[in-house]
This record gives C-alpha cells, sequence and structure tokens, in this order.
C-alpha cells in the first residue's frame, strides 16, 4: 500500500490525532509522501550548532522519521521524540529494537500540550515539517509560547517548513508557508539566526517539495 498526499481523506471537523494515526496504521514509513532515507540536512544544521552528544534534543512532531534512528547511530544521548501520533512513535520504538530505551518518546500535542510544558530546559529545538500545519494565530502562538519556554539561552532552533513556493496541502491538510524573515518575526528579537536555505526535497512519488530550513541561536530568555 502507497499513499501520497493527496489521497489522505479529510471529514468536515478535523480529529487531527486520529487523522495522523490513520496515516500511520494504513502505510508503512517508507511509503508515506512525507518520508525521506535520510534527514541530511537537519543533521548538518545540528553540527553547525556544535552541541555536544548529551546535549537535550526536542524532536518535535517527529512522526516515523528515520532521524531518531541516526541520531542515535551519531551518538547522541538525551534525544527526544515527540508526536501527535501514538502509532508513529511506536513505529519508532519497534524500528530501534533495544536502542529505544536510548529515547523520551513523549506523545503530545505542541498547541495544548500536557506532557511537554514541564520538561524542563533544552538545548536544540528540531522541526521538520510540522509548524506548517498550525494555521490559526492562537495554534502558532501557542507552538512559539512553548519553543520560547523550553529553548535555554545558547541553546538553538531548528526549523524546516513548506517555503513560500511549496505544497499548498500535506495529507490534505491546508498549510501557512513561511520564509526566513517569518519565522525571525514568529521567535522575535531574542533569537539569532545562524544559517538559513532553501532544500527542494523529493518525495517518495517524485514530487518537488520546496523548503526552507533555518537555524537559529537564543541570545536572551
Amino acid at each position: 500500500m502507497t499513499t501520497k498526499e493527496s489521497e489522505c481523506n479529510i471529514p468536515g471537523e478535523i480529529n487531527y490525532k486520529e487523522h495522523w494515526n490513520a496515516a500511520y496504521v494504513k502505510n508503512p514509513t517508507e511509503k508515506l509522501g512525507w518520508f525521506e532515507e535520510s534527514s541530511k540536512e537537519t543533521i548538518e544544521l545540528l553540527k553547525e550548532s556544535n552541541v555536544p552528544k548529551d546535549a537535550k534534543i526536542l524532536n518535535v512532531g517527529v512522526g516515523s522519521s528515520m532521524l531518531i534512528d541516526e541520531l542515535v547511530v551519531d551518538g547522541y544521548s538525551s534525544l527526544i521524540a515527540n508526536d501527535l501520533s501514538e502509532k508513529a512513535l511506536t513505529d519508532v520504538k519497534n524500528r530501534l529494537g533495544e536502542s529505544a530505551s536510548k529515547v523520551n518518546f513523549i506523545a503530545d500535542n505542541l498547541v495544548a500540550p500536557t506532557q511537554l510544558e514541564d520538561l524542563g530546559e533544552v538545548d536544540v529545538w528540531n522541526d521538520r515539517a510540522v509548524l506548517h500545519f498550525f494555521l490559526k494565530e492562537e495554534e502558532q502562538n501557542a507552538y512559539f509560547n512553548l519553543l520560547k519556554k523550553l529553548v535555554k539561552v545558547n541553546g538553538f532552533v531548528i526549523i524546516a517548513v513548506f517555503a513560500l513556493d511549496g505544497a499548498e496541502k500535506c495529507c490534505g491538510l491546508q498549510l501557512q508557508r513561511y520564509n526566513t524573515e517569518m519565522l525571525q518575526e514568529k521567535l522575535g528579537n531574542d533569537f539569532v539566526l545562524v544559517n538559513s536555505f532553501n532544500h527542494t526535497f523529493v518525495n517518495p512519488y517524485g514530487g518537488e517539495r520546496p523548503y526552507v530550513y533555518t537555524l537559529f541561536q537564543r541570545a536572551n530568555k
């Protein structure tokens, strides 16, 4: 079975947890329209941050991404994997086997958190393709308020989202697209841009998906 983003069926009233759980139940990770074999761009930015291997790295909306596997292999030892979908996180756990004990898995909602807000400070907030699903201003505010609460001074923020010329929808959901300046405005003056670049992700079906990747560092809190 395979799925493209356009094949997701969206009812009039969306239960997002059910929506994402269903996507991961119906399809193996490598057949999902947003699957990438290697999170090379994210890892390059993480290495540019030069955080130690025991840095506390919060990966938000990680889904069943291979990123966690790559970070474990690279020797990062304080990893947190968050997603709204318990099924996605279970897939990662099963794939990692015994190495899953090296990862703290947290199923929680970024815009209405019940566990993440008590996590304590983190060295890195990493988001590949989550922020752009939050269309309402109150959702965006909740996302950035949580980020600002958790990221420590001198900590880093990696955000990769659909660029302004990117896709308008993913898995049937409308998207809010961004450029670097828009992300800087959301983060505010306490965060300094370290690096940004455009990247065209080619999905498993040959579709081109323009992204903007950014790395910020927190100067003040």
